[in-house]
C-alpha cells in the first residue's frame, strides 16, 4: 500500500498530464492504514467519485466556462458533435456547446473545447487512482466489501479510459490529415505513474489502451463478484460487463461484444424504459427508471442555476441556458422516428396539439409559442421548472441496458449475420417502442448504420450514439432541404465524420508532457466555411 492517500478536493485545479501535480493544495488528507481499517472511510472516498462525475464548474471550481459540467458535458457535447441538437433560441450564442456542433470557431489546442474534456476526464481518473491506490486487494485480510469498493474504483478508472480513447483516439477522414497519428490514444496514467513519469509519457496504441482497459475491467469483476454494494451511483457486476461490451465493440472485437452485452443484459435484470418513463411530465429522465443500471444523482449543494443538467437539456426549465436556447432535435432525425414510436412524443411536431397532447407542466400557450422540434425529453423533476435546486436534482443516466440490447444485435449481426443481427433489432424495437417496425435489408452497412440511428434516436441528448457514429462514419448532412439549422453556422455538411471528432490534447498538457507535442490530433478548426451547399457535402483534400 502506499503511504498516503490523498482525497482530492474537488475544486482543485491541477497539472493534467500526471494528474498529480497540483496548483492548490488537496483537503483532507487521510493514510492508507486508516482507509484499510475503516471501510467506511474507503467508502466515503469512492462514493466521491459518482459526485465529482455531476458537479458543476468541476475542472475550474468556479464559474469560468459554461461546459465545466463534468460528466454531464460529454452527453450533451456527443449530441451535438453528431449534428442530433440545435439550439432554436432566439439567439443561438447561449449554447455555449456549440462549437461541438458547427467547429466554425477555435476548436484547437489553445480551446475551451480541448481543455475541459481532457481535464475532466484525467480529473476523474485521478480521483480513482486515489482509491486504488490506498488498498492492495491482493492483500490478505482485505474484506469482500473493501475489495468490492476498489473494484467500483476499477471499473470508473475503465470507463473513463474508454472515453479517452473514443474522443482521442483518430479516425481517419477527407478533412484532415490524421497518417502520423492513426492508432494512437492517450497516456495511461495510473496509481503508480510518478512525477518524472509523467514529464515523458507518450499516447499509447490503441491495442496497448485496449489490453489495460480490459485489465482493469477483470480486477473489477473479480472485486464485486461477490459483493454487491447496493449503490446504483456506483458501477456493479452488469456495468462491468456492459463496459467490456462497449470496449470490445469498439475493437471491433464482435463476438466478444455480444457475449458481454448479453451477461450485462441477464446479469442487470433490467428492462427497457415504458412509455410513462419516458413521457411522464414530472419524472421522466429526471429518476431513475427500470433500465438504469448506472446512475448520478445531482445535490443541491453542487450545482449552479446555470451549471446542471436540466438547466442545459430541459424543454420546461426556466432556469439555466435552455430557457433561451430550446434544445430542439434535428428535424432529420425527428423524422425517422415511426409514427407509432412512443419516443416521437417527447419532441414537438410543428403541428402542436393538433399533432399530440403533448404532457408538460407547462400551460398549452408555452407549448405553442415553443419552436418545432423543442424536446420535452429531459424533465424537471417533480415538474418544479421555477426552482433550480428542486426541479434540477435529478439523477442522470450513465448506462441503460437499451444500450446493451442495440451493441447485442449489432454485434450478433457481425457474427453471425445480417438477419440474426436484424432480428434482435426488430425484436427490440417493435416490443419496446415501436410496435410497428419493420426495418429490412440484407445489406451489412444499411443494417448497422439502421442500429445507430436507433441508438442515437434512443439516447438523444444522453450521447451514447456517438461511438458507434465515429465507427462506422456515417457522414454529417445539416444543411438539407428544410432544416431546422437555426443560422449559416450550422449547415454544414461533411462526408465520414466531423473533424472534430477526433479531439485535440491542449497546449497546457503538451507543456507538461513535452513528448506529445509531435503526436497531437490534428486542429480540425477552419477546415471549411459554412455553410455548405444544400445537401453536398464539404469537399476534403486528404484524399
Amino acid at each position: 500500500m502506499n503511504k498516503i492517500f490523498a482525497l482530492l478536493a474537488v475544486s482543485s485545479l491541477f497539472a493534467l498530464t500526471s494528474c498529480i501535480e497540483e496548483t492548490f493544495p488537496e483537503n483532507g488528507t487521510a493514510t492508507a492504514e486508516q482507509i484499510a481499517e475503516s471501510s467506511s472511510a474507503l467508502e466515503a472516498a469512492v462514493n466521491g467519485i459518482p459526485s465529482q462525475m455531476c458537479q458543476g464548474y468541476y475542472v475550474y471550481g468556479e464559474q469560468t466556462h459554461e461546459t465545466d459540467m463534468a460528466f454531464p458535458q460529454f452527453m450533451i457535447a456527443q449530441t451535438e458533435l453528431l449534428g442530433d441538437m440545435y439550439p432554436e433560441g432566439s439567439n443561438s450564442g447561449y449554447d455555449w456547446y456549440r462549437n461541438y456542433n458547427t467547429i466554425d470557431r477555435s476548436f484547437g489546442k489553445n480551446s475551451y473545447f480541448a481543455y475541459l474534456p481532457w481535464f475532466t476526464l484525467y480529473k476523474f481518473v485521478k480521483a480513482s487512482n486515489d482509491v486504488i491506490a490506498a488498498v492492495d486487494i491482493e492483500a490478505e485480510g482485505v474484506s469482500d466489501q473493501m475489495k468490492a469498493l476498489v473494484g467500483a474504483a476499477y471499473a470508473c478508472r475503465a470507463f473513463d479510459y474508454f472515453m479517452l480513447m473514443v474522443f482521442w483516439e483518430p479516425a481517419s477522414n477527407i478533412y484532415t490529415d490524421c497518417s502520423k497519428v492513426m492508432g494512437l490514444t492517450v497516456p495511461i496514467v495510473t496509481e503508480a505513474t510518478t512525477g518524472d513519469d509523467s514529464k515523458q509519457n507518450p499516447r499509447v496504441t490503441h491495442d496497448e489502451m485496449i489490453k489495460f482497459i480490459l485489465s482493469d475491467l477483470d480486477k473489477a469483476e473479480a472485486a464485486l463478484a461477490n459483493y454487491d454494494l447496493g449503490n446504483p451511483n456506483l458501477p456493479n457486476l452488469s456495468v462491468v460487463y456492459g463496459i467490456k461490451a462497449k470496449t470490445y465493440l469498439w475493437d471491433e472485437q464482435y463476438d466478444k461484444a455480444a457475449e458481454y452485452a448479453q451477461k450485462a443484459i441477464d446479469e442487470s435484470g433490467k428492462r427497457p424504459m415504458t412509455e410513462d418513463e419516458w413521457t411522464n411530465p414530472t419524472t421522466g429522465f429526471a429518476q431513475a427508471a427500470g433500465s438504469w443500471m448506472w446512475y448520478l444523482h445531482y445535490s443541491p449543494e453542487m450545482m449552479g442555476n446555470l451549471c446542471n443538467f436540466t438547466g442545459w437539456m430541459s424543454g420546461e426549465a426556466d432556469w439555466g441556458y435552455s430557457s433561451l436556447t430550446f434544445p430542439s432535435i434535428d428535424r432529420s432525425l425527428y423524422d425517422r422516428i415511426g409514427e407509432n414510436d412512443f419516443r416521437k412524443k417527447v419532441f414537438l411536431n410543428p403541428a402542436k396539439f393538433d399533432y399530440y397532447n403533448y404532457q408538460t407542466v407547462r400551460d398549452r400557450q408555452y407549448i405553442e409559442d415553443a419552436p418545432a422540434y423543442l424536446a420535452l425529453k429531459f424533465r424537471c423533476l417533480s415538474g418544479d421548472w421555477e426552482t433550480y435546486s428542486v426541479g434540477g436534482a435529478i439523477d442522470v443516466p450513465v448506462m441503460r441496458v437499451e444500450e446493451m440490447h442495440l451493441i447485442h444485435a449489432l454485434a450478433v449481426g457481425r457474427t453471425q449475420g445480417v438477419d440474426a443481427g436484424l432480428n434482435l433489432l426488430r425484436s427490440f424495437v417493435s416490443t419496446y417502442r415501436d410496435p410497428a417496425y419493420n426495418f429490412t435489408t440484407s445489406n451489412q452497412r444499411d443494417f448497422e448504420l439502421e442500429v445507430m440511428w436507433q441508438m442515437r434516436i434512443e439516447f438523444w441528448g444522453e450521447g451514447e450514439g456517438f461511438p458507434i457514429a465515429k465507427k462506422l462514419k456515417p457522414g454529417v448532412m445539416q444543411n438539407y432541404a428544410g432544416t431546422n439549422a437555426p443560422s449559416n453556422i450550422f449547415k454544414v455538411n461533411f462526408e465520414g465524420i466531423k473533424p472534430n471528432w477526433n479531439f485535440v490534447i491542449p497546449q497546457y498538457e503538451i507543456d507538461s508532457n513535452p513528448t506529445l507535442d509531435e503526436t497531437n490530433n490534428p486542429d480540425p478548426s477552419e477546415t471549411f466555411t459554412a455553410p455548405a451547399e444544400e445537401g453536398v457535402y464539404f469537399p476534403g483534400n486528404n484524399k
